[in-house]
């Protein structure tokens, strides 16, 4: 699923009004025609937006939503973070549907950057990347995006207030960077660990981590679990686990 267009100026509101304090920094993803834009400008008047799509742009400069110097034309994708945002920024936007868990890859490879994140994606996203340990949406997003941010699911959204409308709900959450800055273990490995695990999800960690512990470690009760049933602190302690006895 590709773009769809907002249209209803109280749900464009809402979203503006749904970014916590005084950001350094704000980048609109995906502005579109402008109908988040227009409400996010009032509070932030150095608003960046960066737009792929070369008629959304024309029609931003030309409706006066913003000059064309806040605008930046490109895929945010291919975009270089480092270059743009400072410290404490946030990112915004109606994301995309197809692009969605790429984005917040992206963003969880600059959280440094990025203390928080009030985005619109599809209601199944936004339900996976809130959820608890022991849902069945809970998975790899939700462990790395919760590691590093504290997660509120905020709204639902019906189909109605896009154009086109999709086929799916939608819903807003917004992500605020929390007190973990450093794991005690090496941040790859605990990517590694969190993606193998889930790789198989209905089984035991017995079963799909067997070749990164010897057997002896493999006794430990945290092995008789499934990885939907983890927590962030789990799977830190699995990883520290891997890093003192592990099989490189």
């Amino acid at each position: 699923m590709g773009q769809h267009f907002l249209i209803d100026p109280n749900i464009a509101r809402k979203i503006a009004g749904s970014i916590e304090g005084n950001p350094s920094f704000v980048l609109e993803v995906g502005p579109g025609t402008g109908a988040l834009t227009r409400f996010l400008i009032e509070r932030f008047p150095e608003l960046k937006v960066i737009e792929i799509d070369t008629e959304s742009v024309d029609a931003l400069i030309n409706s006066g939503t913003l000059p064309s110097e806040n605008i930046i034309i490109g895929d945010f994708l291919l975009l270089n973070l480092e270059e743009v945002l400072p410290p404490s920024s946030c990112i915004v936007g109606n994301f995309p549907y197809n692009i969605s868990s790429q984005i917040f890859f992206k963003i969880l490879n600059h959280k440094h950057l990025v203390e928080q994140v009030v985005g619109m994606v599809q209601y199944e996203v936004a339900e996976r990347i809130a959820s608890a340990p022991g849902s069945k949406q809970y998975g790899i997003l939700s462990v790395l995006l919760q590691t590093f941010y504290d997660i509120e699911f905020l709204f639902k959204v019906p189909p109605s207030v896009f154009f086109p409308p999709p086929k799916v709900n939608s819903a807003v959450i917004r992500l605020f960077r929390n007190k973990r800055d450093n794991l005690p273990c090496k941040e790859e490995n605990y990517f590694r660990i969190v993606k193998t695990a889930f790789g198989q999800r209905r089984k035991m960690l017995r079963n799909t981590l067997r070749l990164f512990f010897p057997a002896d470690i493999q006794l430990s009760p945290l092995f008789e679990k499934r990885p939907e049933n983890l927590s962030v602190d789990d799977f830190i302690e699995l990883t520290c686990l891997f890093e003192s006895n592990g099989k490189v």
